[in-house]
């Protein structure tokens, strides 16, 4: 049976839900995490941890709780508890905004806080990645957090499944690349490693800046800046990145085979490497 720890307490999934009246499950008022887990330990924990402080930040809130020592212990023992504790896992922490006024953001008295975890299996060899017909408002009010208002995304995501992709890709309002789905995006075009920057409205992912600075450590040339959408067509590779995935190859753009991975394919060990030295494990035999 598996189990979900809540507001300092391991209680049965079935038994936990949010309030009638909280925010988070009528309005989508929440922030999450989705962490990467290694034999037992969560990779990049606290770059994880720093982008939940911000976001509780922007909305008025009190992180709840402190990575080092207490949540990574959670973690820690969240995954054994599951049974978990060897191989790759994915964990996920988030907070509802609890009950309160519609003209009022502070977290109620009776707002959530937990985590769970669960298996997580191997990344796609290569995606098949289509274009949004929506677009990215990157002026917007929730632009670059990590919200519980995630329907947008799980839209888009659908229709790009229905029409025989994997994912799907954003522009913003100003015609500009930002973000797939459930991923940030690179590309190689001629042979510099290049990103939205952080004003087209994606997310500050976690994986995404660690790619950047590996990147960078391995002599790679890299840039962010704005990525009009002509460049897709030119770019000799794309790959996305999460947090449970690391970088992984596009194998082909809409209607465009993209047969080149030789700097995703770099990235990806190195970011493994990075990965399971910041859970600090050995790398696991899965």
């Amino acid at each position: 049976m598996s189990v979900v720890w809540c507001d300092g307490e391991w209680v049965d999934p079935g038994l936990v839900g949010p309030a009638w009246t909280d925010r988070g499950w009528l309005h989508g008022l929440g922030l999450f995490e989705t962490m990467l887990a290694i034999d037992g330990r969560v990779a990049f924990g606290e770059a994880h941890w720093r982008r939940l402080g911000a976001g509780c930040a922007r909305l008025g809130w009190i992180c709840p709780a402190a990575w080092e020592g207490e949540m990574a212990e959670t973690a820690g023992e969240l995954l054994e508890r599951n049974g978990l504790a060897r191989g790759k896992a994915r964990v996920r922490a988030a907070i509802s905004g609890g009950s309160g006024s519609l003209a009022d953001l502070a977290a109620g008295t009776d707002r959530r806080f937990w985590m769970t975890a669960s298996a997580l299996g191997e990344a796609p060899g290569g995606l098949v990645v289509g274009l949004s017909r929506w677009r990215r408002n990157e002026m917007g009010p929730l632009s670059g957090l990590k919200c519980a208002s995630y329907a947008e995304n799980l839209v888009a995501l659908d229709e790009a499944r229905r029409s025989g992709f994997g994912e799907t890709l954003f522009f913003n309002t100003s015609g500009h690349l930002c973000e797939a789905a459930t991923a940030n995006v690179f590309l190689v075009r001629d042979g510099i490693l290049r990103t939205p920057s952080l004003d087209s409205g994606c997310l500050p992912g976690v994986a995404r800046c660690v790619v950047l600075e590996l990147a960078k450590r391995a002599g790679i040339p890299c840039a962010e800046g704005r990525i009009p959408g002509s460049n897709l067509e030119s770019a000799e590779e794309i790959f996305l990145t999460s947090a449970t995935r690391g970088p992984v190859s596009v194998a082909r753009c809409d209607t465009r085979d993209l047969p080149s991975t030789a700097v995703a394919d770099r990235l990806r060990e190195l970011w493994w490497q990075a990965a399971v030295a910041s859970a600090g494990g050995k790398i696991p035999k899965i």
